[in-house]
């Protein structure tokens, strides 16, 4: 399906402008229909009605009577996606249009995930990227015949990107501080060059295990996935010697790990502070806790021998209290994950049993392979992803007591035909609209914006736009809901200085005209 889609020109911007979303609900089965039937809607409606909504007030400066415009202009609840291709799309034309969909006023996504994977943003020992180079910039990318062989593909500078994206009001989320993943997080210079010969030796001699070498010749997607296997099978087998033998073959070793990692959050928080609103403070650890028993998130032993490799002990813990030391009390700490199972929430009831400051809770859903939504299509698929199940989750999450973030999504088209992609955007319709309704929800984001440009593994049709930056039958789904029917647009009459209205919570531009013609209007914050 394609409908008019252009940029405009605002402050300098691109800014996206399109038409609405038309549905065409026989892209879907009737069984597909009978789960997500009238009545189910119905509720959906009035979740929203009940929890995204408020009865608000404005002084005005207008006499009894008069007419008053209330325009929403921006969303209290944060609609994101990352950021990963900042200016990494091939053309000018291309990076603008991606860029322009982050902003507070009229663009898709008023909050952005910023990249900072240790692994890609400090490859070599005391040098963070920070600052942008050559190899970061527009013109290196516009002129990189094959990106996805690049090691910082999808990992842009930091600076430039928080830059931007404080000019243009946007949250931003840090991902993440701490993530055990040593395929992905860890970089290998922790192991090759901070743990000593010897170590590594005593270890090998002790456990007959060999572990693999970093080969940098190859770009980190295609390298990625076999290192990690390797490595993880061969802690597993080290494990076998007990954590008090492991610690003393290499003592110098796991020092190394706590004092980089703690290092890693306090570079973080002096370069950026209140620059970054929410951090996910440890990403993906709930599997660890649940195979530690599941009892408790803080425990007396040497380290944390964790299903990714040797981390600090209580490294979910100590994620928090490192980012609560150096990091200023306005930041919001996410503990985030994909693992939904009691052991999360088991996990973030011990941890803040102990004193970590867990303001939020992010919950995953990644729809990977694209005959899942050829299931849910003909009314199949993951029983997570109805309704019913939806409900339960979260009303699990809430029992927290925390704001929940949706903080990575992935919904795929089966295919680009155009009935493929109006599959995926009644998929994505659905589900935002659930996910919207449910009380707790403080947030959503969307993870591969641009097709073709996700992680090894990731599908390459879960983008909203073709890797062209043409946008998807998901888009207008997507921007339909959040520039139409979930911005509150009226009017009202002046009464005794005020205007009052109900509406989704927000920004909004208050208007009116006074008695000498003269126009006037006011913002407001309503929460």
């Amino acid at each position: 399906m394609r409908k008019t889609f252009t940029f405009i020109l605002a402050a300098n911007t691109a800014v996206a402008v399109s038409a609405a979303f038309n549905m065409d609900k026989s892209a879907m089965s009737e069984a597909y229909w009978k789960i997500w039937n009238d009545g189910v809607q119905a509720r959906i409606d009035a979740d929203i009605e009940k929890y995204r909504k408020t009865d608000a007030s404005a002084e005005v400066s207008a006499p009894d009577g008069t007419e008053v415009a209330i325009e929403q202009i921006s969303h209290a609840f944060f609609f994101g996606a990352h950021i990963f291709n900042f200016n990494q799309l091939g053309t000018r034309e291309r990076n603008e249009r991606y860029k322009a969909l982050y902003g507070r006023e009229g663009a898709l996504f008023n909050s952005a995930t910023v990249a900072f994977y240790w692994r890609t943003f400090e490859r070599h020992p005391y040098a963070p990227r920070f600052e942008e180079r050559y190899e970061d910039t527009e013109e290196f990318w516009n002129n990189c015949k094959d990106p996805k062989r690049q090691p910082h593909w999808r990992r842009p500078a930091s600076d430039p990107v928080v830059d931007y994206l404080r000019s243009r009001g946007v949250r931003i989320h840090g991902h993440p501080l701490v993530w055990g993943n040593n395929s992905w997080m860890t970089p290998n210079w922790l192991w090759d060059d901070f743990c000593p010969e010897n170590e590594k030796l005593a270890l090998e001699q002790a456990s007959g295990v060999k572990l693999p070498v970093w080969n940098h010749s190859l770009p980190e997607g295609v390298k990625s996935r076999e290192y990690e296997k390797e490595w993880e099978t061969g802690w597993k087998k080290i494990y076998k010697l007990g954590g008090e033998k492991i610690a003393s073959l290499v003592p110098t070793y796991l020092k190394a790990v706590s004092h980089f990692y703690e290092k890693r959050i306090r570079d973080l928080a002096e370069r950026y502070g209140s620059r970054v609103d929410c951090w996910d403070a440890v990403n993906e650890s709930a599997t660890d806790f649940q195979i530690w028993g599941g009892r408790t998130a803080v425990r007396n032993r040497p380290f944390d021998a964790s299903h990714y490799g040797p981390m600090p002990a209580d490294y979910a813990y100590k994620a928090f209290m490192w980012a609560v030391k150096y990091l200023p009390s306005t930041a919001w700490l996410d503990l985030n994950d994909y693992n939904m199972s009691p052991s999360f929430v088991n996990q973030a009831k011990s941890l803040i049993a102990h004193g970590a400051k867990v303001d939020v809770v992010g919950s995953q859903m990644h729809l990977f392979d694209p005959k899942e939504s050829l299931n849910i299509m003909a009314g199949k698929g993951p029983k997570h992803l109805r309704p019913e199940h939806i409900a339960a989750r979260f009303n699990m999450l809430a029992k927290l007591d925390k704001p929940i973030l949706l903080s990575e999504t992935t919904i795929t088209a089966p295919d680009l035909s155009p009935k493929g992609q109006m599959v995926q955007a009644i998929i994505a319709r659905n589900l935002y609209r659930a996910w919207f309704s449910v009380e707790k929800m403080a947030g959503i984001t969307w993870w591969n914006v641009v097709d073709d440009c996700g992680a090894p593994g990731e599908p390459s049709m879960s983008g909203i736009f073709t890797r062209d930056m043409q946008p998807k039958t998901a888009y207008y789904a997507m921007d339909d809901l959040i520039n139409r029917e979930w911005k509150t647009r009226a009017t009202a009459k002046a009464k005794a200085g005020k205007v009052k209205f109900r509406g989704f919570r927000g920004r909004y531009r208050i208007s009116w005209t006074a008695a000498n013609g003269e126009k006037k209007s006011i913002v407001a914050e309503v929460k």
